[in-house]
């Protein structure tokens, strides 16, 4: 497994990741969707729906600055190929989307966090940080789920 950052480094609105996994996409997209695998590898999830408009949230220990709250909405769902929600902290309104493309060897999951802006640049570190580790943490999810 390999994870790529492939943020553009002249810009500061959006990062890309992209993640080779040894899986087919209908394991991925259950890692990525599963509330109950969705809670091991990202946060804690709450009233997880793949129903376009619905609302959830990701809820993990307060920090400085952070209640631990992300308030989410799903825009769109195209199972097993994309996964689309808002992600809402404090004034933070970005988009997450997961897309998903078969290869030989398994699944590319492609990450987008998109809409930070200029005076976020500490979020878009956090959040650089933060999908690097959860990706990590993704991995060892699939590699323990059949």
């Amino acid at each position: 497994m390999t994870i790529v950052d492939r943020t553009d480094n002249a810009q500061n609105d959006t990062l890309s990741f992209e993640f080779a996994l040894p899986h087919a996409p209908e394991k991925v997209w259950r890692a990525i969707t599963d509330p109950a695998l969705l809670s091991e590898w990202l946060l804690p999830v709450f009233d997880f729906s793949l129903t376009p408009g619905a609302a959830f949230q990701f809820r993990t220990q307060p920090q400085p600055g952070w209640d631990g709250t992300v308030n989410c909405c799903l825009l769109d769902a195209d199972a097993p190929r994309t996964l689309r929600y808002r992600w809402v902290v404090g004034d933070m309104d970005t988009i997450v989307t997961f897309a998903l493309a078969a290869t030989d060897t398994g699944t590319v999951l492609s990450l987008t966090h998109a809409g930070f802006k200029p005076t976020q640049k500490q979020n878009f570190g956090g959040a650089r940080y933060g999908w690097k580790m959860m990706g990590g943490r993704l991995v060892d999810v699939l590699a323990r789920t059949t």
